[in-house]
């Protein structure tokens, strides 16, 4: 099974999710609430695309009419979706993860890296680092 808990309009994973019910996804909750949905060891693939920065966080959730507060703009939002991802992604399991960074999921929470590519977006757009893991 793979999942997208940051889906947007991208229909690449068997089970989407994006907070903005305006997406045809197939869930429309808050990240770390969707990846509790699944089982221990249930997931093959995660594709992680979420908000780069507090920032974004914070202006999605204020667009959406959500609370923004400490717990969505500081790290702890992006870790409780590690620790989530960690759980749920069954050993060997991939992550492709895509930010303004290569930590991706990381050794932590027990994935190696096996790829990272820089996408150029051109103009005076930031680039984005694409991280690709497996779960040992």
């Amino acid at each position: 099974m793979s999942i997208d808990p940051f889906a947007n309009t991208a229909r690449l994973a068997s089970v989407t999710n994006d907070l903005d019910p305006a997406y045809d996804t197939d869930c429309h909750m808050d990240a770390t609430d969707f990846l509790q949905t699944f089982a221990d060891g249930s997931v093959d693939i995660v594709l992680y695309d979420p908000p780069f920065s507090s920032r974004q966080v914070s202006e999605c959730y204020r667009r959406l009419g959500h609370t923004v507060n400490w717990e969505t703009t500081q790290n702890s939002y992006w870790r409780r979706h590690k620790e989530q991802i960690s759980r749920i992604v069954r050993p060997g399991g991939l992550v492709f993860s895509f930010g303004w960074n290569s930590g991706g999921i990381g050794l932590k929470y027990g994935f190696e890296k096996i790829h990272i590519r820089l996408i150029c977006h051109g103009g005076h757009h930031n680039d984005t680092i694409a991280v690709v893991e497996r779960r040992t």
